[in-house]
């Protein structure tokens, strides 16, 4: 895909053609997040991260740590070892994400009470 002409008007909307939506989409990812915050406290190896997902599959995180490291989000080792292992670890890109996701998940924390009272009344109205 091609940038679009006007960068402006790419940051207004998110155009098809802008390289930021595709961005955007990959940090949005269901498991980015996670994965980020499970290797917040040092690097681990692919089966570590999955223990800490309940629910990833091995396909899904692979694709996930593959457009993490794509981005600069991770960095993949591989290790020296009898046999050789990969480990994963956060970079200062993705680090800097932290902030932000961190921001993200304590509203989603405190919002709790008011998005369950906003569900149930939904679900009255419509059944």
């Amino acid at each position: 895909m091609h940038p679009p002409a006007d960068k402006a008007e790419c940051r207004r909307r998110f155009s098809s053609d802008c390289p930021s939506r595709d961005l955007f989409d990959q940090i949005a990812d269901k498991w980015t997040m996670m994965v980020l915050t499970v290797l917040d406290d040092g690097p681990l190896r692919f089966n570590a991260i999955r223990r800490g997902l309940e629910g990833v599959t091995q396909k899904a995180l692979t694709q996930c740590l593959r457009r993490l490291e794509r981005n600069g989000l991770v960095e993949r080792r591989v290790l020296a070892t009898s046999p050789v292992a990969v480990e994963y670890a956060i970079t200062p890109l993705g680090r800097s994400l932290q902030p932000p996701f961190r921001a993200l998940y304590r509203w989603t924390r405190e919002a709790m009470p008011e998005v369950d009272a906003a569900r149930a009344a939904f679900d009255a109205r419509a059944g």
